[in-house]
């Protein structure tokens, strides 16, 4: 009986990210392509044939041939600058490595433009080419004038950027479709170049050249991506236990009560043989427990207090119920009673 897994295509079942290795074919394609980058030098230095096709595309002034898709291509060679593609292809990356659970997406695309800065940037400096639009002499190579566009910098990132998307493909199918996409804008932004004018097509075919190496030598460098990461995940869980452990408490002793605090502990009062506290005869209604006890007063001890009478005010028209007392009358008799 067929399981789940043989039912489902074998294209379409989740595997583990494959790292490409170095075979006879892949190093043959990048042994050819490293003659083609040497002739297109090698051309351009001697100033033979890739020079005079140079400036026949210049001088046919393609800009100028097809004016309507001017702004669209204006556009369009953004597709090959190095920050908004490392950019958008880093945040796809970047999902894709919390996917997987792995780190290989992104250091493949660092590895990548680490080797092209340095590969590129080194030819462009060492070589100075200057571009059409500084040209100073018809049919001059222009080499060894301070110039930065030998290769193209935009084409070659194009192949490197969109060519990384189809190195990380976990399927042939994938694999085959991503490489058709990212020849296709490859090959866009390099013709792109040359229409507005800031390429030689020779800077374009070294650029696709100098993209192309890169690409086939990532394989080579497969071990020391996965050493890092490696390291990376080791240093990244050793900052989680220090910083989610928390810190040991203090030992409590766990036989006897814990003892209360001093501000906790009840107050207690003696008791008198009559079931009574001793001390509460000496203690007032009003008294708090936090008071000390007012002493008690004898009745013959008090100051005496002076009638004050009705409470209402005085009126002239209201006469008194009965007269006031006198030293010589006694209480409730009138004088001549």
């Amino acid at each position: 009986m067929r399981t789940n897994d043989e039912l489902v295509h074998p294209e379409e079942r989740p595997t583990e990210p494959v790292r490409p290795r170095m075979t006879r074919t892949r190093l043959g394609i990048f042994a050819a392509t490293s003659v083609v980058y040497l002739a297109i030098v090698v051309g351009v230095l001697t100033t033979s044939w890739p020079v005079r096709f140079d400036w026949q595309v210049m001088l046919f002034r393609p800009y100028k041939q097809w004016p309507e898709i001017h702004t669209f291509l204006d556009y369009f060679v953004v597709l090959g600058q190095r920050g908004p593609t490392a950019v958008a292809v880093a945040a796809w990356l970047g999902w894709c490595t919390y996917k997987q659970k792995t780190l290989r997406p992104l250091l493949v695309l660092g590895t990548s433009l680490l080797l092209l800065n340095a590969t590129v940037g080194a030819a462009k400096i060492g070589m100075g080419r200057l571009g059409p639009h500084y040209a100073t002499a018809i049919g001059s190579n222009e080499m060894f004038a301070g110039g930065d566009i030998f290769p193209s910098g935009h084409t070659a990132n194009a192949v490197v950027t969109w060519g990384v998307l189809a190195y990380l493909a976990t399927t042939p199918r994938t694999r085959r479709i991503s490489s058709v996409i990212a020849a296709m804008l490859a090959l866009g932004v390099g013709m792109t170049t040359v229409y507005l004018g800031t390429h030689w097509m020779s800077d374009v075919t070294l650029g696709w050249s100098a993209g192309l190496l890169v690409l086939l030598a990532l394989p080579w460098f497969e071990a020391p991506m996965a050493r890092a990461e490696a390291w990376l995940l080791a240093v990244w869980h050793r900052l989680r236990r220090t910083t989610l452990v928390p810190a040991p408490l203090a030992p409590v002793a766990i036989g006897g009560p814990r003892p209360a605090a001093d501000d906790q502990r009840p107050v207690r009062e003696p008791v008198g043989v009559g079931g009574r506290a001793a001390g509460s005869a000496a203690r007032v209604p009003d008294s708090r427990p936090h008071l000390s006890p007012k002493p008690h007063t004898v009745r013959s001890e008090r100051t005496p207090v002076t009638p004050s009478g009705s409470r209402r005010p005085p009126s002239p028209d209201r006469t008194p119920r009965t007269a006031p007392l006198g030293p010589a009358t006694g209480r409730g008799r009138t004088v001549g009673s």
